[in-house]
């Protein structure tokens, strides 16, 4: 091997690897698939959760009805008799792609308003949305909208401007479904 100089061979072995798996990269990145999709976030399915907590919760569990085009559920959960009560949350996009939630819970509502509302403060501000009085809270993560029922705290809280929060409360309809057998009272 006299007279063979090591750099050049070192150099033509790099490119002999280069032309290898610079090939196999980019059949990789075209048959593999990938979201180019700016947001990754699932849409969810709720009916059956819904359906669920309206039989089970021991208040009115609220949901939207008839929100215009672009508002995504994004999740959903339902927990009966936990530390702040029985708890209801729908998740949503706006079609800004801001964040729009829905809480409800039959617990202490100082305790719930805050953990909902991401520690929003209540203001002396109220609106009226659907004939209902709704008290403002704004933070630094979240505002929130809230209404303190008989039985039930309803917080609509998220990143979304007030006009997206005023227009879900406005879609929200609550209802609860008696159990099957369960006495008409």
């Amino acid at each position: 091997m006299a007279g063979r100089n090591g750099k050049a061979q070192t150099v033509r072995n790099m490119i002999l690897s280069l032309a290898v798996v610079v090939p196999i990269a980019l059949v990789s990145y075209v048959f593999i698939p990938h979201d180019d999709g700016k947001n990754a976030v699932k849409t969810v399915g709720y009916r059956v959760e819904l359906d669920t907590a309206r039989r089970a919760a021991p208040y009115p569990v609220a949901a939207p009805e008839g929100l215009g085009e672009g508002w995504r559920a994004t999740s959903v959960s339902y927990r009966a008799g936990g530390k702040q009560g029985s708890a209801w949350h729908l998740g949503f996009l706006d079609p800004t792609e801001e964040y729009v939630a829905i809480e409800q819970s039959d617990g202490p509502a100082e305790e719930f308003i805050d953990s909902a509302s991401q520690r929003a403060s209540r203001t002396a501000r109220t609106q009226q949305v659907a004939g209902a009085t709704w008290r403002r809270y704004e933070g630094e993560k979240y505002n929130a909208l809230v209404r303190e029922e008989r039985g039930v705290t309803t917080v609509v809280t998220g990143t979304a401007s007030y006009e997206r929060l005023t227009e879900m409360a406005a879609a929200l309809k609550a209802e609860r479904t008696r159990p099957e057998g369960a006495a008409k009272g």
